[in-house]
């Protein structure tokens, strides 16, 4: 991936953001193929959908010329910062819900962090409101993913 502390033009921050978006797929993609449970699977292949969604969202906005203005959250979700508890690796064929949610808590983590650096490396220039609002919507996923995590796994005393 590019230089996170280098503000881009638009279409360089488009293209950034289209890659971080398929990366971020092709992952979910290898974790999918790798689980046999059922759960996982779910769990894997929703988050690889919005994954797709996104990329494609910022396709269309670099063929356009322009990011569509929408009704979605554009403040950053605060994290429980799960990913610092739960261990980060690969999944396999034995991996269960549990690790699948841990696998994209990560992930999401991942994509979060460098939307952030690349909005702070571009504080004042125009494209930091799209890598702002891009560490936004990843945070969303990330808190949706951290609470179903505590919902099911986190017992309460």
């Amino acid at each position: 991936m590019s230089d996170a502390a280098t503000c881009y033009t638009f279409e360089g921050a488009l293209e950034t953001a289209i890659s971080m978006e398929e990366e971020g797929f092709r992952n979910y993609l290898r974790a999918l193929k790798a689980v046999q449970n059922k759960g996982a699977k779910e769990i894997l292949r929703e988050n690889a959908l919005d994954e797709l969604n996104h990329k494609h969202q910022l396709e269309k906005a670099l063929i356009e010329g322009q990011v569509s203005s929408s009704d979605e959250m554009l403040r950053e979700i605060p994290s429980m910062n799960l990913d610092y508890v739960l261990k980060q690796q690969d999944l396999g064929p034995d991996s269960g819900v549990r690790e699948a949610l841990a696998y994209a808590i990560h992930l999401e983590k991942g994509a979060v962090d460098f939307y952030g650096r690349v909005a702070d490396g571009c504080a004042g220039a125009p494209m930091a409101a799209l890598f702002a609002r891009l560490k936004a919507e990843e945070s969303l996923h990330l808190q949706r993913l951290e609470d179903l995590y505590e919902q099911h796994f986190m017992t309460e005393n």
